[in-house]
Order: structure tokens, then C-alpha cells, then sequence
């Protein structure tokens, strides 16, 4: 007699899997892990094949020797996981930290947890921000890059740290950011994590997600509309400290960590209000961290500091039950 899979119902069948899932985030990143190739060259395709490598790696051992399960590469999350931390750290990071990098994002983030599904925190931001603690020296160095068709990027601090260290310094906001505008800050690199080389590219990704139904916009949403109404009230009070919506929305980490990381399924609230309060509060955190932090980006502390609070939301929102008005 064949077994028979008891289960709660209702019994809905779907062509959406989570391999048709996170194909689909796969393709809606190609267009940011071109331009990164472009502006960065071959080091940072070396950088995107060390990281993928090692998290399809990494999961495929632990799965086979450790639980003694069947593996789960094919699902593409780990290929998710590697794409993402390539994506948040500097071309110039060495392999064998990438490596480390990939160890924790995948070994404790996510299989110590149970595998996708069941982690708490975002693996790739687990990753690096261990990698950042650890190893500060390599996270924080931007070298000017030839690029893989001679394109020049600008070398020195990222526009964030740029500020931050012009602040410390006695200079004002507005003699700071004249030497930005926001064309550059849109369509090409400023400095930074290869993610963040351009916005537009992770906004036509974000863009996909949408039209293919895989993510809902509304984090995303919160998280820019938290960011911009954060930064308008401390702008208004005193421009010659706080910088502006525009220049808080478009520069550091945050279109990637609001169109890929903070929509994660898995460590991002089920409702809609849940998610609305979620992406309230990763982008009032981010501001937080930057305008009155040591460190000049908050985008990473925020989402992992709202993973956490996930659990709650999901409690006290409640999705609403299918077939009810």
C-alpha cells in the first residue's frame, strides 16, 4: 500500500516552487553582477565564483555528512547566498575570507538552523557582518579599479564614509556632497561593495520581482519611504549635518538590502502590516546608525536587528485565513 501525506488543508496545487522562486531572484540579480563584473573586472567575477562555490559547496557537505539528508543545492538558495555576499563585499577581499565568509553564512546562519526555511537571520548578512567584525582592514578597503573594459572608478571612502569622516573634520554637509550628483550616485559606481555599484540595475531587478509576483513591494517600500522621511525631518532641522532623502536612498547598501535581503521569505514577516512595520523599522534603524553611529552604513545591523523581532510580528499579525473576506 502506497503512503498516504496527511496534511492541514486547504490542498492548493501551484507551478510556483522554490526552485522557479529563487531562479527568478537569480535572474533579477543578473543585471547588478554584470555591471559589477563591468566596473570592477575579472577580480570581482573571481570574487562572485569563490563565494557561490563555496556556499553550493558548504551545503552540499553538511547536508550529505552531517545530517545525512538529501541535498538541497537544487533548490538555487545557496547560489542566492553566494551571489549576495559577493555582492556585499569590496573586489579586492581575498579568497580564502570570502571563504570564511561563506563558512558562516551557511554553516551557522542557515544549516545550524535546520536549512532554508528555518533560519532566523539573513545568511548573507550573517556572513558579512562577521566578515566586517573580523576582519575590518579588508571590508573597509576601496581601491580604484581598472574595470573589465578599462572603466574608472573613484577611488578613496565611499560617499557614506566620505561624509562621516568630513563631519568629524568640522566641514558641513553641503561642501561634502558637492563633489556628488546624483546622476553619478544613480547610474554609476561612487565607491563601495560591488552591490552597491549601481542603483538602477538593482532597481530593474526589484522591478522583475514584482512583475513575476515573487516578492510583495511593500517592505522594499517602507524601507525607502522610512529612509526619505527620516532623513527630510533631520535635513529640514540642520542641512549643514544631516544629508538629504535623495542622497540617503541612493548611496551604501541600501537599494540591495531593500530589494533582495529584507524581502527574503524566510526572515521577513508574513502580512502585510507585519512587513510594513518591518520595513519601518530597518529603514528608521539605518538612519539611525547612520546619522549617529560610528560606522557610516546601517543598512546590515538593521535587517538583522528586525529578523530578530520577525518572530513577534508573525504573532501579533496575523495572515489573513484563505476563503475568509
Amino acid at each position: 500500500m502506497s503512503k498516504l501525506l496527511v496534511s492541514p488543508s486547504p490542498h492548493i496545487h501551484s507551478k510556483v516552487s522554490t526552485k522557479s522562486l529563487m531562479l527568478d531572484v537569480v535572474i533579477a540579480l543578473i543585471p547588478a553582477v554584470i555591471c559589477s563584473v563591468v566596473f570592477y573586472g575579472w577580480q570581482e567575477l573571481l570574487v562572485l565564483g569563490v563565494s557561490v562555490a563555496s556556499c553550493v559547496l558548504l551545503e552540499w557537505a553538511i547536508t550529505k555528512y552531517m545530517l545525512k539528508q538529501p541535498s538541497t543545492i537544487g533548490d538555487w538558495s545557496a547560489v542566492i547566498t553566494g551571489i549576495l555576499l559577493a555582492l556585499n563585499v569590496p573586489y579586492t577581499t581575498p579568497w580564502w575570507v570570502i571563504f570564511i565568509g561563506a563558512v558562516v553564512a551557511i554553516g551557522v546562519a542557515k544549516m545550524t538552523f535546520g536549512g532554508l526555511g528555518q533560519n532566523i537571520w539573513n545568511p548573507a548578512l550573517v556572513g558579512r557582518v562577521f566578515l566586517l567584525v573580523s576582519f575590518p582592514t579588508y571590508m573597509t578597503t576601496w581601491n580604484q579599479p581598472q574595470g573589465l573594459f578599462g572603466v574608472d572608478a573613484v577611488s578613496g571612502p565611499t560617499p557614506l564614509g566620505a561624509i562621516q569622516e568630513g563631519l568629524l573634520q568640522g566641514a558641513s554637509v553641503q561642501d561634502l556632497t558637492a563633489a556628488y550628483n546624483y546622476k553619478d550616485l544613480l547610474f554609476a559606481n561612487l565607491g563601495g561593495s560591488a552591490g552597491e555599484v549601481c542603483a538602477l540595475a538593482l532597481l530593474a531587478g526589484f522591478v522583475y520581482l514584482c512583475c513575476r509576483k515573487v516578492i510583495k513591494p511593500w517592505i522594499t517600500l517602507s524601507i525607502f519611504a522610512t529612509v526619505a522621511l527620516t532623513s527630510l525631518i533631520f535635513w529640514s532641522v540642520d542641512p549643514t549635518r544631516f544629508t538629504d532623502p535623495l542622497f540617503n536612498l541612493l548611496t551604501g547598501g541600501l537599494i540591495l538590502g531593500a530589494c533582495f535581503m529584507a524581502t527574503d521569505y524566510v526572515t521577513s514577516p508574513m502580512s502585510l502590516w507585519g512587513g510594513v512595520i518591518f520595513g519601518v523599522g530597518i529603514g528608521f534603524l539605518t538612519m539611525m546608525i547612520r546619522y549617529f553611529g560610528s560606522y557610516p552604513e546601517g543598512v546590515s545591523f538593521a535587517i538583522l536587528i528586525m529578523n530578530s523581532v520577525v518572530p513577534l510580528l508573525n504573532m501579533w499579525f496575523k495572515q489573513k485565513k484563505f476563503g475568509r473576506k
